[in-house]
């Protein structure tokens, strides 16, 4: 990864602008997008935007690399993915401090994330060399007496993957790391407010020698950079993460393609005057609430004397 020299202003060490990826390789149009602080509210990095154009290339330059990327044998695969775990507890700190001031999270919660992503790459890693098929017995007739049938599984091939802001490592482990270990190219678009975490998970995979052509990373709004994910015929699979709104809008454009969705809902919490508020305040306070814009309404006759 490109570092700037010095310093930024809140002593992150984060470099002055970051670029998208283009098949492993750097690639700064502009550095139009604006990464804040969330604490201070001032710019701590920039990260370039990409068109619609820059998206049709990576899209494009994953299709390419579909063939190479099911070729590209379970152990190495499961290398890429082991090699990542160790790196990230190395840099567990830095990724942590990404979290604070990208996402605003507190350390503690930055922390824990960046223990579920070492989790979730484990496991993928572990996976990545038990990818299999089933036997079928097909003995349903004396005409069939000896049949066997078998299937296995394949990579499904590209992959656009939309990520949102709230969980900015968590939730792009949960996407890249499985996609890697089946053999599948992705295209990654994390949120205009939380890429950097995912860049710098990307220049740990690059690192960690995950061939050409098989991660690309897209960074800007959704009309330039969200629709040619969902559009394009070369994807084969789409997840997105968000509002249901959204995720229902892309699943009617994209009938003829595989699209996983996780979409986000209201829940409310609803305390009662003779509740226990105490009990309830612990609650609330280890939810996604944390780390959301929800507002707590207290009433008269709920406050506490």
């Amino acid at each position: 990864m490109a570092r700037s020299k010095k310093k930024s202003r809140d002593g992150s060490g984060l470099a002055k602008r970051y670029p998208c990826y283009l098949a492993n390789a750097p690639v700064q149009p502009n550095a139009d997008l604006e990464v804040r602080d969330k604490y201070s509210g001032k710019v701590a990095t920039r990260v370039a935007f990409a068109d619609a154009a820059l998206v049709r290339k990576a899209i494009v330059a994953a299709y390419k690399a579909r063939e190479a990327m099911a070729a590209f044998p379970p152990d190495k695969r499961r290398d890429v993915l082991e090699h990542c775990v160790r790196r990230f507890g190395e840099r567990s700190e830095e990724l942590a401090l990404a979290l604070c001031i990208e996402a605003g999270k507190p350390i503690r919660d930055a922390r824990g994330e960046v223990t579920r992503l070492i989790d979730t790459f484990k496991v993928a890693a572990e996976e990545a060399v038990r990818i299999d098929g089933e036997t079928i017995n097909l003995e349903i007739s004396p005409r069939a007496k000896g049949y066997r049938g078998f299937t296995r599984r394949v990579p499904i091939g590209p992959c656009s993957f939309i990520s949102p802001f709230n969980f900015p490592l968590n939730l792009v482990a949960h996407k890249v790391a499985p996609a890697i270990a089946a053999g599948c190219p992705v295209v990654l678009k994390p949120a205009s407010q939380t890429p950097f975490s995912s860049i710098l998970l990307a220049n740990l995979l690059f690192e960690a020698g995950l061939p050409k052509g098989y991660l690309h990373v897209v960074t800007g709004g959704g009309g330039a950079v969200g629709n040619p994910l969902v559009d394009h015929e070369d994807v084969a699979l789409i997840t997105f993460t968000g509002s249901p709104e959204v995720g229902w809008g892309i699943r009617a454009r994209a009938p003829r393609k595989r699209v996983g969705l996780e979409l986000g809902n209201n829940a409310p919490l609803i305390l009662e005057p003779d509740g226990d508020w105490r009990t309830a305040v612990s609650k609330v306070r280890v939810t996604p609430r944390t780390v959301s814009s929800e507002g707590i309404t207290l009433g008269d006759s709920a406050a506490p004397a």
